[in-house]
């Protein structure tokens, strides 16, 4: 699955790279909100917690493939906590409680809409994305972890300012979902709590934020 999502990442990509007339560098940080997660089943089993909120830093490049459309490779990265209430279905069936630690990677490829007089300093945008999330969970009471990846998609709204021909600053707010992830997804075995990931949930992130432009042509 992996390795399908990269290529039509990829594909995309080079298709893009191909038709560009400009090139720019963004710079992200943002502050991402917290999530909640539950999951339950039928034989009494579940577990609730959070993804809780946090800095989410990242990098993107943005091919322009006209004055109002463009084209970007990102990387977003968030390490958290997800602090879980669950079932411990040993001998004895007790509910127990982890802070996991976990790190959130996202590649995404998406396309930005842009709007505005291309002479004025404030430029409007919109955007939508859509590619993988690369989840690493680590369990502190036993050391476990374990690695997942998923379909993501996202979208995000805002502006930049220019401040001269070749550096703006952008600020933006952000959604961001990881389908089948880290939401309801810790599983756990009758010998405790295992550091796993599995398909049951979807998150959702909202972040406030920004960054920097530079242009590169």
């Amino acid at each position: 699955m992996k390795k399908t999502y990269i290529s039509l990442l990829l594909f995309t990509l080079f298709t893009s790279i191909g038709l560009a007339q400009d090139f720019n560098v963004n710079l992200y940080g943002s502050y991402t909100f917290q999530d909640r997660f539950d999951s339950y089943y039928d034989y009494g089993s579940y577990y609730d917690g959070k993804i809780e909120d946090g800095f989410q830093w990242g990098a993107g490049l943005e091919f322009k493939t006209s004055p109002y459309m463009g084209v970007e490779l990102l990387y977003l990265r968030q390490d958290t906590k997800a602090p879980t209430y669950y079932l411990d279905e040993g001998f004895f069936v007790n509910e127990r409680f982890a802070d996991f630690d976990l790190a959130i990677n996202y590649v995404l490829i998406g396309g930005n809409r842009y709007f505005g007089a291309t002479n004025s300093p404030l430029q409007g945008f919109g955007g939508l994305m859509a590619g993988m999330v690369i989840a690493n969970i680590e369990n502190p009471d036993n050391g476990n972890t374990e690695t997942a990846t998923k379909f993501a998609w996202g979208a995000k709204f805002g502006g930049v300012y220019w401040m001269n021909s070749k550096v703006g600053i952008k600020m933006q707010m952000q959604l961001l979902s990881a389908v089948q992830t880290v939401g309801g997804g810790l599983y756990f075995s009758g010998y405790g709590p295992s550091a796993g990931l599995s398909t049951y949930s979807t998150i959702y992130q909202f972040s406030l934020g920004g960054g920097l432009v530079f242009k590169m042509n």
